[in-house]
């Protein structure tokens, strides 16, 4: 392969800021070889970087706003989040692909939604792409919110994504030279969509191990069994499944057989009534902020995600020392080894949650053995090692960092 020596990367959410600035700030990261001058376009940047050792050396281009404060608090698109995020990513990735094509790089790395116009560009100009997709197809994403919001809140999903989201990400996933994926659940997602004719690769995505780590000091296993959720408490992380499994073991252990602790918020209206209405009673510690002293004192993560391309807090938890509860909707359910690190349940079965939260129960003393494992594992694949692979499937095996 011809040496790549300017290198042009999109994407759509602060870098190293949630999930989706997680996976912009590994393929960043992934990106800092040398020979290589890396160009990132979108919006910005977390003030502290979520990988270990120093920002790797790039130029940040950073985008200008999109929709207008005025326009996303006082118009209709309040209530047409799906409207507003289309918006958006379109302000980004038209913006982008004018930087590009006066850059004129010899490769392109654009995460989807905000991909499109730069995937264009690359097209005409006969520049090779990569495209990441981090979560499953995107048909699967938008089928998850349709039928929970006809589930739970009997209405109709106007969230993101909407039919022109999906559209137009299906044109991306069909423009793009390759795609990449963190999980083979991800890959499988595609594959089962319609997603064919090209190559799709599965790579594992990074954590930083010396910020997660383990509680030198853990609380006594006593008193209720400590489980902690992390994450938007939305409709695609499945968190009245959780809510419905805490009310079954209210019966099955008492009022006082667990301690539910949330570290989020509610990403939406419909989300925030239904939390509301489904916590009743429950006594539940609810905020967002820093997950890192929730790990430290849980004994347990649960995940009841419905649709997850990875889910960085699984991998947080594991590293901190946490067996944890996926789902078998989760790529990061393959980095679990049922009953020796954790627990895997079908998604949307809050029976089959609160029937492993009791097991948990039972085993609450081989628990911290687990949580050694699930560190030990997470060490394995998930240090900056891991980005390895990713950039030899890019740029060929003669890589070096920068």
């Amino acid at each position: 392969m011809k040496p790549m020596k300017r290198v042009a990367l999109v994407y759509g959410a602060p870098a190293g800021v949630g999930g989706l600035g997680g996976q912009a700030a590994s393929a960043i990261q992934a990106l800092a070889i040398e020979g290589v001058e890396p160009h990132a376009f979108g919006p910005g940047r977390a003030e502290r970087w979520s990988l270990p050792g120093p920002i790797p050396k790039i130029v940040w281009h950073d985008a200008p706003k999109g929709v207008s404060r005025f326009r996303a608090r006082y118009t209709s698109l309040r209530w047409r989040q799906g409207q507003l995020v289309l918006e958006n990513s379109g302000a980004i990735g038209s913006w982008a692909a004018l930087q590009i094509a006066r850059l004129q790089p010899d490769f392109c790395y654009l995460f989807t939604q905000v991909a499109l116009e730069s995937l264009e560009w690359a097209t005409r100009a006969s520049i090779p792409t990569v495209l990441d997709n981090p979560n499953g197809h995107i048909r699967n994403f938008r089928r998850v919110y349709d039928e929970e919001s006809a589930r739970w809140c009997h209405s109709t999903f106007h969230g993101h994504p909407n039919d022109a989201m999906v559209a137009r990400v299906e044109r991306e996933y069909l423009l793009a030279g390759r795609i990449r994926v963190s999980s083979e659940w991800s890959r499988r997602s595609m594959l089962s969509n319609g997603v064919t004719g090209k190559e799709i690769s599965a790579f594992d995505q990074p954590v930083d191990l010396s910020r997660y780590t383990p509680n030198p000091s853990p609380l006594p296993a006593q008193g209720p069994l400590r489980i902690c959720y992390v994450g938007t408490l939305d409709l695609r992380k499945g968190f009245v499944y959780l809510l419905h499994a805490a009310k079954i073991l209210t019966k099955t252990l008492g009022a006082d057989g667990i301690e539910l602790e949330i570290v989020g918020a509610t990403g939406d209206p419909s989300s925030r009534t239904l939390f509301q209405r489904e916590s009743a009673g429950l006594g539940l510690r609810c905020a967002p902020g820093d997950p890192r002293a929730a790990y430290q004192r849980a004994e347990l993560l649960v995940l009841p995600t419905l649709e997850d391309g990875f889910g960085f807090v699984v991998a947080e938890a594991m590293a901190s020392g946490l067996p944890v509860i996926v789902t078998d909707c989760c790529g990061a359910a393959e980095w679990v080894r049922p009953g020796e690190s954790g627990w895997i349940v079908p998604g949307g079965d809050a029976g089959a949650l609160a029937s492993a939260i009791e097991d948990a129960t039972r085993r609450r003393n081989d628990l911290r053995a687990m949580g050694q494992r699930a560190r030990e594992d997470t060490e394995r694949r998930a240090g900056l090692h891991c980005l390895a692979p990713l950039r030899e499937w890019i740029f060929g095996k003669d890589v070096r960092l920068v």
